[in-house]
C-alpha cells in the first residue's frame, strides 16, 4: 500500500462542512501512512487537528499535520542554527517560528511573511528597513495569492501568503524565496516523516498549480479533486503536469483508488 499527502480545505471540507466521502475515506486510510499538509501558515497544527477532530474525523493528531509554516521553521534553522527573525503572519507562523530562533525587529536575519493579521504600515516599513539595511532575506510561506476563508458559512476570498508579501517585494526590489507547495521542500519533509519513497506516496489535492504540480516534480503520484478551486468541466492549464488521477469528488477517487489497488480493504 502506498503512503498519502492529503490537502483539507476544498478536498475534505469547505469552511465547517464536509465534504461528501471525506470521513469515510480518512477512516478508510487509518492504517496507511498519511500526512495531512496545508500552505497555509495561519494556524498551528495543534488548531488544524482540532478543527479536523471537532469535524468528526477520528483519531487525528498533531503530529499528523504539517504547514508551511513549520515547514519554514524548519529551513530557516538549517540555513542559519540561531537566526533571528522578523514575521508578518498569523499565529501557526509565530509559534512555528518561535521553537526554532528568536524575534528580532532589529537585527533580524530573515522576515518572513505568511497568511493572518499582522500587515499593517509600521509592519510593512518594519520588514522592508530590515531587508534595504540589515540584509535581511525576504521569505514568504507560500505563493498563493488567495486562500479560501468562511464567514458564518458564506464564503470569502482572504489573501494569501503571495498577495501578502508582493508589498515587501515592490519596496525592496528583493523577490521573495518561497518555501511551501509547489516547491519541494514541504513536501520532501512530509516524505521523510513518513519514512517512504516519493514514488510510494499519492498527493491528494484540489489545486493544480501548487498541489499537483509540486508533488509531480517531487517524484510523486498525484490526484486531483475537484472540490474546491478547480471544479468539474475546468480545462486543464496546458502548462500544467496531468495528475495520475483525476475526481469530480473523493467519493470518485476512492473508486479509482480501489480499482488500482491502492486502498485497503473495508
Amino acid at each position: 500500500m502506498p503512503a498519502f499527502l492529503l490537502d483539507m480545505d476544498g478536498v475534505l471540507y469547505h469552511g465547517d462542512r464536509v465534504l461528501p466521502g471525506a470521513r469515510s475515506f480518512i477512516k478508510r486510510i487509518a492504517s496507511v501512512p498519511h500526512l495531512f499538509v496545508t500552505n497555509n501558515s495561519a494556524h498551528t497544527p495543534a488548531m488544524v487537528a482540532n478543527k479536523l477532530l471537532a469535524m468528526g474525523f477520528k483519531g487525528i493528531c498533531q503530529e499528523q499535520i504539517l504547514t508551511s509554516a513549520q515547514a519554514t521553521a524548519m529551513w530557516l534553522e538549517k540555513e542559519q542554527p540561531g537566526f533571528r527573525y522578523y514575521a508578518v503572519g498569523g499565529e501557526g507562523l509565530q509559534v512555528a517560528l518561535d521553537a526554532r530562533g528568536k524575534t528580532d525587529a532589529v537585527h533580524a536575519d530573515f522576515v518572513v511573511v505568511g497568511e493572518g493579521r499582522g500587515l499593517d504600515y509600521d509592519s510593512l516599513t518594519i520588514g522592508i528597513n530590515l531587508v534595504l539595511y540589515q540584509d535581511a532575506r525576504l521569505i514568504v510561506t507560500n505563493p498563493d495569492t488567495t486562500v479560501d476563508g468562511w464567514c458564518n458559512g458564506e464564503h470569502l476570498v482572504q489573501p494569501g501568503g503571495g498577495a501578502l508579501v508582493a508589498p515587501f517585494e515592490a519596496a525592496t526590489g528583493h523577490q521573495a524565496l518561497v518555501i511551501g507547495k509547489p516547491e519541494p521542500l514541504l513536501f520532501q519533509i512530509a516524505i521523510a516523516r513518513l519514512g517512504v519513497n516519493p514514488g510510494d506516496c499519492v498527493m491528494i489535492g484540489d489545486r493544480p498549480d501548487t498541489d499537483i504540480a509540486g508533488a509531480a516534480n517531487a517524484g510523486m503520484k498525484t490526484a486531483l479533486v475537484r472540490t474546491g478551486r478547480f471544479l468539474p468541466g475546468d480545462s486543464w492549464p496546458e502548462q500544467l503536469p496531468r495528475p495520475d488521477w483525476d475526481a469530480d469528488s473523493l467519493s470518485e477517487l476512492t473508486r479509482l483508488l480501489e480499482q488500482a489497488g491502492l486502498l485497503p480493504f473495508n
